[in-house]
């Protein structure tokens, strides 16, 4: 692992965005999702929501399953996963916040935060679109996953990942925890 430790603002909210880990630009800007996949979430929530990166970043908590930059895949392919050891150096961190926050709604964004939160390592379209129910960190909460937003992954710019992203945008939009994070 590379780098700062990167997280977003300690804020008590009813969602909780659970992603993989920094990208290599997020440690400079010391905040989760600061570049290019970033902007794609972003422009998800504020397609969906209305509300802007600013509004999400003030009512959603943002963590992350590594909390350190991970370093380059080898060869190139973009980022490398966090492996075992590093996930589970980070986990306390996570269960922690779970802990104290007792979100409603869980976000997992790509398939290693849906890998730890529902423990599902099958196909995408067998969870985004959908709303499940967990028990995670000793929590009872909604679950509602999304596609990993980086510009490598092809998966929500063809079918069936578009139309279930966008469905997964409509569940998040109108889930009640959405709706009450983004009315305070």
């Amino acid at each position: 692992m590379i780098g700062p430790v990167v997280h977003g603002p300690a804020i008590q909210s009813p969602v909780f965005l659970l992603g993989q880990a920094p990208g290599v630009h997020e440690g400079k800007f010391n905040k989760p999702f600061a570049w290019t996949a970033g902007k794609t979430l972003f422009r998800w929530f504020q397609e969906a929501t209305g509300a802007d990166e600013e509004t999400i970043r003030a009512c959603v908590y943002f963590a992350a399953v590594a909390r350190c930059f991970p370093g380059k895949a080898k060869g190139g392919g973009g980022d490398r996963r966090p492996n075992p050891t590093e996930i589970e150096q980070c986990r306390t961190f996570i269960e922690r916040e779970v802990a104290i926050l007792k979100p409603k709604l869980i976000v997992p964004v790509g398939t290693l935060a849906i890998s730890e939160v529902l423990g599902h390592k099958g196909p995408l379209v067998d969870v985004i679109g959908t709303v499940q129910h967990a028990r995670y960190h000793g929590v009872d909460l909604d679950v509602i996953a999304l596609p990993h937003p980086s510009g490598a992954s092809t998966w929500h710019r063809v079918e069936p990942g578009k139309t279930l992203l966008k469905r997964a945008l409509e569940l998040l939009a109108a889930h009640p925890a959405m709706v009450e994070a983004l009315r305070n």
